[in-house]
């Protein structure tokens, strides 16, 4: 029988009961985890030390163990998480609600497990991503010099990156009027691995000896996100949205590829992977690199000079204008709440990660384009 002495005695020893628990030590992530983050932050040649001699062999590791399955694991764990929370919640509440003499008790190890599980994806988010937002950047450690370019630089590159465009363009197979690579997933993205090995002897930060990345079942969702690809860190894969136009998908592989290899500043990204395809013995990869670098490049051009922008369009293959064409069709159609939340909270990620332009640091990738264009002076 439950008496009120019964319940004022469960209500003061709560507590007790709670660090008795075996997984308070887990408590001992989230400050672990933080304090990785923040030594990090505050010191560049701790973050580029474990991005070149810690972070190869764990992901090395990770990806060997996760490439053995042939479908994305990392989709799954979040499939999976989020119907796991679900339930979780669903439980807690019912148990507060049936065990009225002991709320105290279960609210604390609600927040127990909360904080428990919040430490030890902290922990694995450092150690698997985090602490490589903090590292050298590839410009600095391959001796791109970034700096303020003139207009008439910036024009110079996008000519040149015409000019590129246009020649492969004829080369490249077409469905409807659009290029379409007529390579399978698993071809593209062995093309892929090639790419990066060959990439890797000129520049050893980016070394060999990763998988292939991996097709997402739920593609369309990802273009309800504005997300074409990611880099789930948890499994060391990288995950590429398979529903975009095709042409696109090399370009989109070889940049989740740079995540994978411990770069994960999204306009260093895009540029290892213009890097990686423009250097394939792949026409249909030459041609996605060298497209991702023509939109940036022009887009922003056009906020600078708009007449020269529309020079170089005047100038395009039709091929090429029917291909920019199906890209921004394509993604008009995912325009609206859903997406524009989606940006947020991208924006958000970056921004914790000291990307401190949000979603404009994609932009930055044309610095290093200009820089890589210098070199060749």
């Amino acid at each position: 029988m439950w008496t009120k002495e019964r319940e004022c005695s469960v209500e003061t020893s709560w507590w007790r009961r709670i660090l008795r628990l075996k997984r308070c030590w887990l408590l001992t992530a989230l400050p672990l985890g933080l304090l990785l983050e923040a030594a990090a932050a505050g010191n560049q040649n701790f973050a580029e030390w474990y991005a070149t001699n810690f972070y190869p062999g764990l992901s090395k590791t990770g990806n060997l163990i996760s490439g053995l399955l042939p479908f994305s694991l990392g989709e799954w764990v979040v499939i999976f998480s989020a119907i796991a929370a679900v339930v979780f919640l669903v439980f807690q509440a019912v148990q507060l609600i049936r065990k009225k003499g002991d709320r105290l008790f279960c609210t604390a190890r609600l927040f127990l497990n909360l904080f428990c599980a919040a430490g030890l994806v902290l922990l694995a988010f450092a150690l698997s991503c985090g602490i490589n937002y903090h590292r050298i950047s590839f410009a600095e450690s391959s001796g791109l010099e970034v700096r303020e370019s003139s207009r008439e630089e910036l024009a110079e590159l996008c000519e040149a990156l015409t000019e590129k465009v246009n020649a492969l363009r004829p080369q490249i197979a077409e469905v409807n009027g659009v290029a379409t690579p007529p390579a399978s997933f698993s071809e593209m993205g062995g093309e892929a691995q090639r790419a990066f090995s060959a990439l890797s002897l000129q520049y050893p930060l980016l070394q060999d000896g990763y998988g292939a990345p991996k097709t997402v079942l739920l593609s369309r969702g990802m273009s309800w996100l504005n997300i074409t690809g990611i880099f789930f860190p948890f499994t060391f894969e990288a995950n590429v949205n398979v529903d975009i136009p095709k042409y696109n998908i090399p370009a989109v592989m070889c940049h989740e590829l740079s995540h994978l290899r411990g770069f994960m500043r999204e306009d260093e990204a895009n540029f290892l992977a213009y890097l990686a395809c423009k250097n394939s013995a792949s026409l249909d990869f030459q041609y996605s690199g060298y497209m991702l670098a023509f939109i940036y490049a022009t887009n922003a051009l056009y906020e600078v000079d708009k007449e020269a922008y529309s020079r170089i369009f005047n100038r395009l293959d039709p091929g090429v204008r029917r291909d920019i064409s199906c890209q921004s069709n394509y993604w008009k159609q995912f325009e609206g709440p859903v997406a524009d939340t989606a940006t947020s909270i991208n924006n958000g990620y970056l921004q914790a990660n000291q990307q401190d332009d949000g979603v404009k640091s994609y932009g930055r990738m044309v610095d290093l384009l200009l820089a890589e264009q210098r070199l060749g002076e």
